[in-house]
């Protein structure tokens, strides 16, 4: 039993030598070296995984009840391969790590295929693991528990060197398995999980950019609409950042510099962001002066990003406008009226609580004026707003929630609705009845 999915190095070696606590018998795990020769590019990850889904397999037959994938052993040249392994010839190559949900949605999905997923539980102890959605991703393909060693040293290494201040090493450690912890708790209350048993293995995610090949023998049943890439990619990736973290011996003084990254929080040179602060410069200036003109600069420079793939829209190009063959124009009789189109139109469900009235009471305006429809969220709405006001406009919003018959939910608020949205459970999915399914019942 543990306290949360995520574990550290102690947890880890006790399940490790579980076999070898006399108290516990009928347990035994079994380690596999979760990593592949880069060099041997795409293929060769493919043939490693292969190589590892029989490993564990014969781990099984064995009697392994507990299958542990690690990718502890990273190393240049000079690391160790795996059991069985002959060592790599050439000093500039070495052993990558496989990326961990790839590895462990493969052995998920080989032992269902084999019927035997039952029989061993899967704990993954990876360095690539740095954040909550990390966690939640090997949680939802099958782990059982998590261990992110290199995320763990590094709070450890920090708290040692003062960054974080009067913490010990030991305890910034268990703060950090504590909010990973938390945070995919968090995770799983917003889709109704109450549960890491029901969480673990129920692969309610999407993917983007996943090519069939990896979705097929990794992914099995997750939905990737776009397509993209395969092994083959994937190993380019990984040999690149296997390249970056061991780069060749300086011949100065220096040492190599890390990349700023930029992934989350936009640097200077680093991973490029579709708001850049001189987007957002622009766009104030234009709100604040009403400049038109510094407004066109602020849209053609997001419209030039989004051409540069920075969004799944730069990814198109519409025939006649983007260089490609034009076709015959739709007579604009053929055309739905704008006026038609906005009818569909609706604004997200924003609580009362969330929105100041005037901005809640200004959207309902909006959408009963172009003939759309707001929803109240689960904050309900002051009667005062189904009265229409002096000036002609309804101030209702016409979709309103009812969750869990809270927030005044009266029969006032119920008839001055077009549509209703009743919560079964919160977080659960949302049941929708139009106004006639309403007076039908």
């Amino acid at each position: 039993m543990l306290p949360y999915p995520v574990i550290n190095d102690s947890d880890l070696a006790k399940i490790i030598h579980i076999n070898e606590d006399r108290d516990l018998p009928g347990f035994a795990a079994h380690v596999v070296d979760g990593r592949y020769l880069a060099a041997g590019g795409g293929q060769g990850l493919r043939e490693r995984l292969a190589e590892i889904r029989s490993e564990v397999t014969r781990a099984i037959d064995a009697g392994a009840t507990i299958i542990v994938l690690s990718d502890r052993g990273t190393a240049m040249g000079g690391g160790q391969a795996p059991a069985g392994e002959p060592p790599p010839a050439d000093e500039s190559s070495g052993w990558a790590p496989i990326p961990s949900l790839l590895l462990t949605g493969s052995v998920h999905h080989h032992l269902i295929r084999e019927q035997t997923r039952t029989r061993v539980g899967l704990v993954v102890e990876a360095g690539d693991v740095r954040e909550t959605h990390h966690v939640a991703l090997l949680i939802g393909y099958g782990a059982a528990a998590v261990c992110p060693y290199l995320a763990v040293e590094t709070v450890e290494d920090m708290a040692r060197t003062g960054v974080l201040g009067p913490v010990s090493s030991r305890k910034a450690a268990a703060n950090l398995i504590k909010a990973l912890g938390k945070g995919l708790l968090k995770i799983m209350s917003k889709m109704g999980v109450s549960t890491v048993a029901s969480y673990t293995g129920a692969q309610i995610f999407e993917a983007i950019g996943l090519g069939p090949e990896i979705i097929d023998e990794c992914f099995a049943g997750t939905t990737s609409r776009l397509g993209g890439i395969g092994f083959d990619q994937i190993a380019v990736d990984t040999a690149t950042r296997q390249a970056s973290a061991f780069p060749p011996r300086p011949t100065g003084t220096g040492r190599p510099d890390l990349e700023v990254g930029g992934t989350y929080q936009w640097r200077r040179g680093g991973e490029a962001h579709l708001f850049s602060p001189e987007a957002i410069v622009r766009l104030q200036h234009a709100v604040r002066t009403g400049q038109a003109e510094v407004f066109a600069e602020y849209t053609r420079e997001v419209d030039e990003q989004s051409a540069r793939l920075m969004t799944l829209r730069g990814l198109l190009a519409i025939r006649g406008i983007d260089d490609a063959p034009a076709r015959p124009p739709v007579p604009v009789d053929e055309v739905e009226p704008a006026s038609e189109i906005v009818k569909r139109f609706m604004t997200g469900a924003m609580s009362y609580g969330s929105l100041s009235a005037e901005a809640h009471q200004t959207l309902a305006i909006a959408m009963n004026r172009l003939g759309g429809m707001s929803n109240s969220g689960e904050g309900g709405e002051d009667a005062e707003r189904y009265a229409i006001e002096p000036g002609g406009d309804l101030r209702r919003s016409a979709i309103k929630q009812v969750a869990s018959a809270r927030f005044g939910v009266t029969s006032e608020y119920l008839v001055n609705a077009d549509d209703l949205q009743i919560k079964m459970a919160q977080g659960a999915r949302i049941t929708t009845f139009t106004r006639s399914r309403i007076w039908r019942s």
